[in-house]
């Protein structure tokens, strides 16, 4: 183990869940992998956090700016207790609004070839590292 500690970002779906993680010194996050949010989605995040070293979780939650939370607020709420429970690590709520289209934008800039783009878990994984990166430049 080093004395470094790495954040991670969670964009929870009802299909697929993107992960990003930061650098061991919390510099920059980059995407890291989709999983299937399924029965096992737990034990993935588990050996992530393991394998990485994590800290932190830094989870995306759409923010409505209004008093009505959607279903997936809730369920991402409770997705929040449960990783805290399962994993004793700190758990952020961040705003998550617009990191898909942003995560697109990126992509289609980044990403020449069309097959590539396709990939259904691409921009899950890069509105994670949006939503890390966004928090962790605002801790900065």
């Amino acid at each position: 183990m080093t004395d470094y500690k790495r954040y991670m970002g969670i964009d929870y779906g009802k299909k697929r869940t993107g992960i990003a993680v930061t650098d061991p010194l919390i510099t920059f996050a980059y995407s890291l992998t989709t999983l299937d949010t399924g029965n096992n989605l737990i034990g993935e995040l588990k050996k992530i956090i393991i394998e990485k070293e994590v800290s932190k979780i830094v989870l995306g939650y759409p923010d409505n700016y209004d008093d009505e939370e959607s279903s997936i607020g809730k369920k991402i709420k409770e997705m929040k207790t449960i990783f805290e429970k399962e994993f004793g690590l700190e758990v952020i709520l961040w705003d998550e609004n617009f990191s898909s289209v942003r995560a697109m934008s990126n992509i289609m800039e980044s990403v020449t070839r069309k097959s590539k783009r396709r990939e259904k878990g691409l921009v899950d994984r890069n509105s994670a590292a949006i939503i890390l990166q966004e928090y962790i430049d605002s801790i900065k």
